[in-house]
């Protein structure tokens, strides 16, 4: 682990909480996960924050909610 950050906390379900892990891990976020302990993530820089709240966000919005946040991606990407 990172001796330069804190861990922070991610708030989330339990039952998903090895899927953000898994996804984390994947995209090189630093994060640990234990049994019976909540999700801990290094939030070191911009690209860790950003990554770990879209993650979390997969999982934790409604299908609407990601429907709206995709098209808004889409308006956003248009007037570039």
């Amino acid at each position: 682990m990172s001796n330069s950050s804190k861990p922070q906390t991610i708030q989330i379900n339990w039952s998903d909480r090895w899927q953000v892990y898994y996804r984390l891990q994947a995209l090189e976020v630093e994060c640990s996960c234990q049994t019976d302990r909540p999700l801990q993530v290094y939030l070191g820089n911009s690209q860790a924050v950003v990554q770990t709240w879209s993650v979390v966000k997969q999982f934790t919005a409604n299908r609407q909610e990601l429907i709206d946040w995709l098209n808004q991606c889409w308006i956003a990407k248009c007037y570039e």
